[in-house]
């Protein structure tokens, strides 16, 4: 008996060392990842993947799966499952609502919706493709419309390995488990886009918070809740009309700093109360591409109605606008919509919405490549990623550039798919998932 005892100890006691042995850290869990809106690192790059380089319709489809609804959003990767939004037109009218076609003429032709949608949250298995589990976070009209290139579900999901956060903007925020048990939710009002044009700044999640940025119209704001809770623990209104820039957030000088790009300003915030720490002005207006960081400096740009890309101090406090604390700028080829890739030195990024490519050098800003052509593709939304010493550029078209990491432009491969591509990719080990207009593939050999 004692010595069957001594034996079931060691073995607990193994299988103990074992499982902590298998066990990722966070920092290994995030990296092995693809958690939120541009990787693991908030710059379009995994350290860890090593997708493939050539494909077709018929060439290294691990799998292709029709998604019901539209959604810009990106696709995010945990473990063993795929998280993604969609909006689905019901098609049920509300009759009390004006007729697409009785409504007044909006710029692009937008028009306000009469049907009510459903607001999609999907999850899949990682390996097939076959849908786990699906929840309805609401059902409702939605108050205004979109520019027919954007969608109600163009926010991406992000995770923190323990509750996935869902932001439908006007139609509410949500978080569930990774099984799919809803824990809370927050309607947090209508956003007034101008020109009613829609919304898509995603979700953050740091250090059991949750921030959301609304720049609209109206009165915009940032928004910091308690990631378990779904209580705010602090916000600010902004003086900033329309942009849709995704904040990034890290720790530096001391402090937990959220940036945000605006038209008006960049600021940084302090997490724990909202402080403004630094603020600088420079961008042009809608701004959409979201901050990369390198070390002690942060990048933002914009490139509507103008070109800027500004190199500022991570150190900086008060306001550094037009003054010799900014480390470099520039005012030509900067993206409209498309947020830019910064890879281990190289800054990557298109003009407006055009296959008109520039790498700068990020401690410098001087050209590696200067505003140069890129065949087999003419617009772009999606937004660069980078692993395995390669960059892949997807245009609408459903082309996708594989360049080598280079000073030069060097193009390795060029794949098709047959569906239009708005969504940015994500990377997580040896696959590489793309969202069409239709459909969500699985790209791996």
């Amino acid at each position: 008996m004692f010595m069957k005892t001594c034996l079931t100890i060691l073995l607990s006691c193994l299988l103990l060392v074992v499982t902590q042995l298998d066990a990722k850290s966070p920092a290994e869990a995030t990296a092995t990842n693809w958690h939120q809106w541009r990787g693991p690192e908030a710059n379009g790059v995994s350290r860890t993947a090593k997708p493939p380089i050539l494909w077709g319709e018929d060439k290294n489809i691990a799998w292709k799966v029709p998604i019901d609804g539209n959604g810009g959003s990106t696709p995010i990767i945990w473990e063993d499952k795929v998280f993604l939004l969609t909006a689905i037109n019901t098609g049920k009218v509300d009759p009390s609502l004006p007729k697409p076609e009785d409504q007044p003429e909006r710029v692009f032709g937008i028009k306000h919706p009469n049907t009510s949608y459903k607001f999609v949250v999907l999850c899949l298995d990682r390996a097939t493709g076959k849908e786990l589990w699906r929840r309805m976070a609401t059902e409702r009209v939605p108050h205004e419309g979109h520019h027919n290139d954007n969608d109600f579900a163009s926010a991406s999901p992000t995770t923190d390995g323990e509750r996935l956060y869902c932001w439908f903007g006007s139609a509410g925020l949500y978080c569930y488990d990774l099984d799919g048990k809803k824990l809370w939710k927050r309607d947090l009002g209508k956003a007034h886009i101008g020109a009613s044009l829609g919304e898509g700044s995603s979700p953050v999640v740091h250090d059991g918070k949750v921030v959301i940025v609304r720049d609209h119209s109206r009165q915009s704001t940032i928004e910091v809740f308690d990631a378990k809770t779904g209580e705010t623990q602090w916000k600010e209104e902004r003086d900033e009309g329309n942009a849709w820039a995704t904040p990034r957030i890290l720790q530096h000088s001391g402090k937990t700093q959220v940036i945000t790009s605006g038209s008006n300003m960049v600021r940084s915030y302090d997490l724990t109360d909202g402080e403004v720490i630094w603020q600088c002005s420079g961008l042009s207006s809608n701004a959409i591409p979201s901050p990369v960081v390198e070390g002690d400096v942060v990048y933002c740009m914009s490139g509507y109605k103008g070109y800027s890309v500004l190199a500022l101090p991570l150190s900086a406090t008060g306001n550094i606008s037009e003054s010799d604390k900014i480390i470099w700028s520039k005012n030509r080829g900067t993206p409209y919509i498309p947020s830019p890739i910064l890879y281990d030195g190289l800054l990557y990024f298109n003009q407006s919405n055009q296959a008109i490519l520039t790498c700068l050098d990020s401690k410098t800003g001087a050209p590696f490549i200067d505003r140069k052509r890129l065949n087999g593709v003419s617009n772009i939304y999606s937004s660069p990623v980078g692993a395995d010493g390669r960059v892949y550029i997807t245009g609408r078209n459903g082309t996708t550039l594989v360049l080598k990491r280079s000073n030069d432009l060097e193009v390795i491969a060029t794949n098709k798919l047959d569906e239009q591509i708005d969504s940015s990719p994500a990377l997580a080990g040896d696959q590489l998932f793309l969202r069409g207009s239709n459909s969500l593939y699985c790209i791996g050999e």
